[in-house]
């Protein structure tokens, strides 16, 4: 008989195959009858203790205690098919019980069942993850096995997910739920994620009759609903070695439980996790409808409901509200190519963002590869009704909040040339034209007729390299002449890219000029020239030159004008790709004669053989490249230097120029590599230079903290130092002197006046730009 039973109950259960279908549980509890009661878990007895336990404790929460706090406590059970389960909790004295299940058949069943022995009891068709109860309306859930019956893997989480949410709602603060499952993984990871914020949660194993072979156990997760900012740890009434049950169900429990509980630490240390805007709800970062100066914290959008996509995002609530803001609210969309990028992905970077914005709140989404075949017009509509619910109250005016992203001005761009180099990567060459914008926009503000040649690395996604006024046959001296006039503002190595198209003719067309400078940090380097405008001066007179190294030729442009406007200069270019030196000659004009000549080298160990060169007669600098050179060291001085200015037959170095970029741009500094600012390195450079020689850093990087650590390696090993900050730009030009001299600051009109003689220019406001510029210059304490 009792063989016979066990074949009929497997058979019932091959019924329902979909666990979710509820035309297979009327078929279900139709073969099953009234009378036969179906306990998917454990039995009562076991239960009994370890539930009465928790409601008993629930009512002394709740401050009573008498026989009627049981009677009056609002209890439901989803889901509640023909277990005797609420029976038993009714006969128990807990009076109040609502029963729900979307199986009409079973409800009549249960409702024939209880009629007359528990009138009280309520029984309604119902769909678990679709109530028909108001908010706060249970103190307690008693759930056994419909959380498990909604998360058939094949079917993923979004049904568990809707019941849980309505389990959250429906109860009441301070309300209990009781959810007693096989605590399977994927189970369990829905289920701790969910009551993270908010909740208390413990876990309990119920009893069971001891076995000799492997069996699945019942556990009883109990998730108490408080007003909670910051996530509990989940405690449980068992450990690892005691728990008598399958080995697998064993190892998984405690895996999931592990990992939750160190998300749960992460969370309250504060580091950075992402949250839900289910959790923001509940309030896992405090009131979202206030802003809460300095508040940070990574988020995810668009996870469940209509939203076509979902997003990562960051909320930033501004540091100060002292100024007046344009936005209460804004969005900051980065596109994938630049997310890497530091400005957006460290922390520093996006307060600066923020700040830029003007707006109180910012939220910035990261796009990525989900987001490639959507316009920014559907992207937008997306995200839309998802903002709104991040938007804060107190400043909400009733506006659209609005979208944001980088722009570069360019109205019109035609690529000229794309190669991939196994050193630095894709490079592009492309000619542009910028917007007509007012002066107090970042950027030039050029006429129609005026066009700008740029050289971009693509492994630094946004930045331009190098940027050349380019000019056609016959218009140039009309051209330059409005340059002058209209150009406020000047580009720089942190000018952005934008949309691009094809042009295979533009070289043919147009010319670089070499007389103009476009990079108003190429300016602030020859300006920092006035430090040693006595030694220039000298030289100039006494027809010798000075040896000046440039390491990173880029398109070549500051090494060409200054061949062109200061002749004592015997200059030298460092540069280790090949493929950047043939780009600059074939689509930037660059060439090289007696004076100006480009080495293929790696740029550190060129200023280590130069320090390293003590003695020997001939040095040949270069590594197997046919402008390797050779020259004579004259007699010294005594103290290893030809002269106080080593001058063309020197070894020593008179004016060194770092201009080279970093490929790791997430590291906050684009320009120049770390490696360009090791002791090690620095300590060469000084070893290298001539007495009244002259080091130039241009750096650039948004972190104030990096600019400080930059300088605080300069001044180990340099003791006279000057900056100059490109207010228009990121870049920031910082000068070295090699030996410790009394410079100050009220000789720089002097030298300024000097440094201006000695620049040949035909048209007097160029060499003026660079003579404005030196009264930014400061000493660096």
């Amino acid at each position: 008989m009792a063989k016979k039973k066990v074949e009929a109950a497997e058979e019932l259960l091959n019924t329902l195959g979909d666990f979710t279908s509820k035309e297979n549980w009327d078929k279900f509890f139709s073969l099953r009858g009234s009378d036969d009661s179906f306990e998917w878990y454990a039995e009562w007895a076991n239960l009994k203790d370890p539930l009465l336990s928790q409601l008993s404790n629930f009512t002394e929460i709740l401050g009573v205690s008498d026989s009627s706090s049981s009677a009056s406590l609002q209890i439901l059970v989803p889901g509640c098919g023909n277990s005797r389960l609420s029976e038993h909790v009714f006969d128990a004295g807990f009076r109040n019980i609502t029963n729900i299940d979307f199986s009409k058949v079973v409800i009549s069943d249960m409702l024939r069942r209880n009629i007359r022995s528990r009138p009280d009891m309520k029984w309604r068709v119902m769909d678990m993850t679709h109530m028909q109860f108001t908010d706060g309306t249970f103190d307690a859930v008693l759930d056994k096995g419909g959380l498990d019956a909604l998360m058939e893997p094949e079917y993923g989480t979004k049904l568990g997910s809707q019941y849980l949410a309505e389990v959250k709602r429906v109860l009441k603060s301070g309300g209990k739920f009781v959810c007693l499952t096989l605590a399977e993984s994927h189970v369990l990871g829905l289920l701790f994620s969910k009551f993270r914020f908010g909740w208390k949660m413990n876990l309990h194993a119920i009893p069971h009759k001891p076995s000799n072979k492997p069996v699945f156990r019942t556990f009883m997760v109990i998730a108490e609903k408080e007003k909670l900012t910051v996530p509990y740890q989940i405690t449980s009434s068992f450990d690892q070695s005691s728990l008598d049950c399958d080995g697998n169900q064993g190892r998984g429990l405690f895996q999931a439980l592990e990992a939750e509980n160190k998300i749960r630490s992460e969370c309250s240390s504060g580091s950075d996790i992402l949250y839900s805007l289910e959790d923001l709800q509940l309030g896992a970062k405090g009131d979202l409808k206030k802003i809460l100066l300095g508040r940070r914290f990574l988020l995810t959008l668009g996870e469940e409901g209509g939203s076509r996509f979902s997003y990562k995002a960051v909320l930033l609530d501004a540091k100060k509200l002292s100024n007046p803001f344009v936005y209460h609210c804004g969005v900051f969309l980065v596109p994938k190519v630049r997310a890497h990028e530091w400005l957006f992905s460290s922390e520093e970077g996006q307060w600066l963002v923020v700040e830029s914005s003007k707006a109180a709140r910012l939220i910035m989404v990261f796009l990525d590869a989900r987001h490639t075949h959507a316009s920014m017009d559907d992207i937008q509509k997306d995200l839309s009704p998802l903002v709104k619910d991040l938007a804060p109250g107190e400043h909400d005016n009733g506006s659209e909040i609005p979208f944001m992203m980088a722009n570069d001005g360019v109205k019109q761009r035609e690529i000229v040339h794309q190669v991939t180099s196994a050193m630095t990567g894709p490079i592009i060459v492309e000619d542009v034209v910028y917007e007509n914008v007012d002066g107090a926009v970042t950027g030039l503000v050029p006429s129609k007729d005026l066009t700008f040649r740029r050289l971009t690395f693509e492994r630094s996604l946004g930045l331009v390299q190098s940027e050349a006024l380019v000019t056609r046959e016959g218009c140039a001296k009309d051209i330059l002449g409005e340059a002058e006039r209209r150009k406020t503002k000047s580009s720089s190595k942190s000018k952005k890219k934008g949309s691009q198209k094809r042009s295979t003719d533009s070289k043919n067309i147009l010319k670089v000029d070499h007389h103009y400078l476009a990079s108003s940090y190429h300016i602030g380097i020859i300006s920092g020239f006035m430090l040693v405008a006595s030694n220039l001066e000298s030289v100039a007179s006494s027809g010798r030159t000075m040896k000046t190294v440039i390491i990173g030729l880029g398109a070549g442009l500051l090494p060409m004008f200054l061949h062109g406007c200061m002749p004592c200069l015997d200059i030298e270019v460092v540069e280790l790709d090949l493929i950047i030196l043939n780009m600059a000659r074939d689509y930037f004009s660059f060439t090289e004669d007696e004076q100006l000549k480009v080495h293929i080298a790696d740029g550190i160990q060129f200023i280590r053989e130069v320090a390293n060169t003590k003695s020997s007669s001939n040095v040949t600098i270069g590594h197997g490249n046919e402008h390797a050179f050779s020259k004579e060291i004259l007699p010294s001085n005594g103290n290893g230097t030809s002269s106080l200015v080593g001058g063309k037959n020197s070894t020593k170095i008179d004016i060194l120029i770092i201009d080279a970029d970093s490929s790791d741009s997430s590291s906050g500094m684009t320009c120049p590599p770390a490696d360009f600012l090791e002791e090690s390195f620095l300590l060469s450079v000084k070893e290298a230079l001539s007495e009244g020689g002259l080091f130039v850093i241009n750096l650039v990087s948004r972190s104030q903290t990096i600019r400080e650590m930059v300088v605080s390696k300069m001044k180990k090993v340099f003791s006279s130092l000057f900056c100059l900050q490109l207010e228009e730009d990121v870049n920031e030009v910082i000068f070295a002197l090699p030996v410790d001299v009394c410079v100050k600051e009220d000789s720089f009109p002097e030298a300024a006046l000097q440094l201006q003689k000695l620049l040949k220019f035909t048209h007097l406001e160029r060499s003026q730009n660079i003579l404005d510029t030196t009264k930014r210059i400061k000493c660096l304490k």
